[in-house]
């Protein structure tokens, strides 16, 4: 025990008890019992709206069905900015080690999407680096746009609901999202590059 805390280190454990203390009372559908039973079936239909899985099968289906080369090139950059985000995310969990205010064991889709631990949130990373980039890809009505960005939003937030992760986990989460965007606009592969070439780039 410090007997003479810093300034600084008051400070960010006054921060780290505050960020707890929220996250527990926004843990409204942790359980079936809670204030937000009702609503909890939306909310895991929005958790699994930014799952790995989810996301990963999606692309996978519409690059093998795409008949465009266009369409091949924007699918292609996704399925990398989608591994590009997985990995990074499961390296930094694996890093930092934090648990979740309700620290629940993980489940099968956790373990399937290396989404074991608590810091950052990859589901909040994941939803605004995809919103990010399909805004600036396709071609989508005002009202679409919104949409968008509001779903990036929920389905960050729906990991604070259910009790997944802290709120600066999600804060974090949304932050690492929009640099992996950044970093994906800079290395984006053109229409001439193959599946095999991604698959090969991915193993090595």
């Amino acid at each position: 025990m410090q007997l003479n805390p810093s300034l600084g280190g008051i400070a960010i454990s006054s921060l780290l008890a505050i960020d707890i203390s929220l996250s527990k009372r926004l843990g409204v559908c942790v359980g079936t019992l809670g204030s937000g039973a009702p609503m909890r079936s939306m909310v895991v239909l929005l958790s699994l709206s930014g799952h790995a899985l989810t996301w990963f099968c999606g692309v996978l289906v519409c690059l093998w069905r795409s008949d465009t080369l266009a369409e091949q090139e924007v699918l292609v950059n996704l399925l990398l900015a989608l591994t590009l985000d997985l990995m990074t995310i499961a390296g930094v969990q694996k890093l930092v080690k934090r648990r979740g205010p309700w620290d629940f064991p993980p489940g099968f889709l956790d373990h399937v999407a290396m989404d074991t631990y608590s810091f950052p949130a990859g589901h909040a990373s994941r939803a605004v680096m995809v919103s990010n980039f399909l805004l600036t890809h396709l071609v989508l009505a005002v009202p679409l746009r919104i949409l968008l960005y509001l779903w990036a939003v929920l389905a960050g937030m729906s990991r604070v609901l259910l009790g997944k992760h802290h709120l600066s986990d999600v804060s974090c989460g949304f932050a690492l999202g929009l640099l992996h965007f950044s970093l994906v606009e800079g290395l984006t592969l053109n229409s001439c590059c193959t599946l095999m070439d991604v698959i090969l780039l991915l193993m090595y």
